[in-house]
């Protein structure tokens, strides 16, 4: 009877429904990491720059489709539940990108050096178009410094995780219609 009545426990004033509010948050809080990620490419951190590598620019495709879908779903709310899904894509699709980035640190011998995804990667034309965002320059399985006790790939996975979890969490809930 106890186990019962902690699951059906509810927060006071926490609604799970996604509302336009909340949309808009999880789009600026991925932007904010594109940004950061930006921030430790051009500034650096200890005195390193974090060249990005492949799997980095795809990972930041995978941030970009949060965000984008995210805010398209306060856009077009018509489609919300579309976009919904999408950006549970993009944040799934991520969540594997960063998964392998992950596993290549712990095994940097499966690394030859130079990848041949950087290559076709560069070859875009996106790439051609903003190169400060999307070009990889980086090797996926460098040490690089840690930022509070993990690398950068492990954050990105991290948060990935985070942005699946709450999208997949919503995506069955009744979907607000006055927000």
């Amino acid at each position: 009877m106890v186990i019962k009545r902690c699951c059906h426990l509810r927060v006071r004033g926490y609604d799970e429904r996604m509302t336009r509010s909340r949309y808009l948050q999880l789009s600026l809080f991925s932007l904010g990491l594109l940004i950061f990620a930006l921030i430790l490419q051009q500034v650096g951190y200890q005195g390193v720059s974090f060249l990005p590598c492949p799997l980095c620019i795809l990972q930041r495709i995978g941030y970009s489709g949060i965000n984008f879908f995210c805010l398209f779903a306060v856009c077009f709310p018509q489609f919300r539940r579309w976009f919904h899904g999408l950006a549970i894509l993009a944040a799934s699709y991520g969540l594997v990108v960063a998964g392998k980035q992950v596993w290549l640190l712990s095994h940097p011998e499966s690394s030859c050096g130079i990848d041949p995804l950087e290559t076709w990667i560069n070859q875009f034309q996106l790439v051609q178009g903003l190169p400060w965002l999307f070009r990889a320059d980086g090797l996926c399985s460098a040490k690089l410094p840690a930022i509070l006790g993990l690398q950068v790939p492990e954050w990105s996975l991290f948060w990935f995780g985070a942005f699946f979890l709450a999208l997949l969490a919503t995506f069955w809930k009744k979907q607000s219609k006055n927000e």
